[in-house]
């Protein structure tokens, strides 16, 4: 795992081959970033599919309305819903759509943005100040590069859960699982001499 410099502006998503490390770029596109902790603190990302996979393109998921794998799961409606929160203006940037940055899935509108996104499998230029660009991956894009593809997939991949690496903890291992507390020895009752 990466070295985390922020850990309120770090996600971590769950994925079924690994932890997938995202840093958020709240100096870029603070709204974007805000809404992406909040829908991650809320736990509305948690069994969210992966709708939208296209090989050497991108991954792209987020429909907490209709992309929750555990609560009525329709693959046909996934990817047509977004959170119950308004939209959020486009905060566009020089930042490129490189290979594991984070990028905002949104309608013709630019400004239609909401909560789902997606993960760029490569350099996708020709996305660049179109879309707006709030994280990148910093560890585990192995993870992102074998989620099942295809528009939908035909057995997507979810987000397990997706929490605030300020808010995360890790499953201890077997050698860190503490051990039971020792029961304290008994205490002897004290003699007091009578005077």
């Amino acid at each position: 795992m990466a070295k985390i410099n922020d850990p309120e502006n770090t996600v971590i998503i769950e994925l079924k081959d690994g932890s997938v490390t995202i840093e958020l770029l709240a100096d870029i596109a603070p709204q974007h970033v805000a809404r992406m902790k909040e829908l991650s603190r809320s736990g509305q990302y948690d069994n969210v599919a992966f709708h939208r996979v296209i090989p050497g393109f991108m991954a792209q998921t987020g429909d907490v309305q209709h992309g929750d794998m555990e609560d009525g799961f329709d693959l046909r409606m996934a990817g047509t819903g977004s959170s119950s929160l308004p939209n959020l203006p486009a905060e566009f940037s020089k930042l490129p759509h490189d290979r594991g940055t984070i990028g905002a899935a949104r309608s013709q509108n630019p400004d239609s943005a909401n909560s789902q996104f997606f993960i760029n499998f490569n350099e996708n230029h020709f996305l660049n100040g179109q879309y707006t660009v709030y994280g990148r991956v910093i560890s585990g894009m192995e993870h992102v590069d074998a989620i099942a593809s295809g528009e939908p997939p035909t057995a997507p991949d979810r987000m397990i859960s997706v929490t605030v690496a300020a808010d995360h903890k890790p499953a201890a291992k077997k050698s860190e699982k503490k051990k039971p507390a020792k029961k304290p020895a008994a205490k002897k009752p004290s003699i007091k001499k009578k005077k």
